[in-house]
């Protein structure tokens, strides 16, 4: 899923990976919005994931340029140093952010979960697990009090997500 990295233009590949970089680290992650011309809704999901994981796995598992680079091979010479460039330029504040989150999970209480899964997610391999989740927060209102509510979704719950939300919007369309 990388290769449609070159969907986008050359010139503005690093500004792009410097913003999933931003969402690695916490902060704003690029916005399909401003990239709809180049890519679907299902491309961007699976481009910004495989970048992120990409970038968390570099420096997760320490890996030398050469590694990086043989892991990303398939993709056009520029697109590869733009990469490694922002990689090189961003590895502290990456690991900082990888450490950050480590943290915040193992010192998070988990009682809502089965033992098996405190024992993996306290373990010190968590950057290993490699499993993509989203976190979805929504305001949602209830006798007129608005209330927070987060959901966190893997790969295969969000898919179901967008094809109900997809389906939804069908039905909404024929009633008009």
């Amino acid at each position: 899923m990388i290769k449609l990295l070159e969907k986008l233009p050359r010139t503005e590949c690093p500004k792009f990976l410097h913003r999933v970089i931003d969402g690695v680290c916490g902060r704003d992650p690029p916005r399909l919005h401003d990239y709809s011309s180049v890519w679907s809704l299902r491309e961007w999901l699976e481009l910004v994931d495989t970048l992120s994981s990409i970038f968390r796995t570099a420096i997760g598992k320490k890996m030398s340029d050469e590694e990086v680079q043989q892991s990303i091979n398939w993709l056009d010479i520029g697109y590869q140093e733009a990469i490694l460039t922002c990689l090189k330029g961003r590895k502290e504040e990456i690991r900082q952010a990888l450490v950050e989150k480590t943290n915040a999970i193992s010192s998070t209480q988990l009682q809502d979960f089965d033992w098996q899964i405190k024992l993996a997610l306290s373990s010190d391999k968590i950057s290993s697990l490699q499993i993509p989740l989203l976190n979805l927060d929504l305001d949602t209102k209830e006798n007129g009090v608005l209330k927070p509510l987060s959901i966190e979704m893997n790969r295969e719950e969000l898919q179901n997500l967008i094809n109900s939300l997809e389906s939804a919007n069908k039905v909404v369309l024929q009633l008009k």
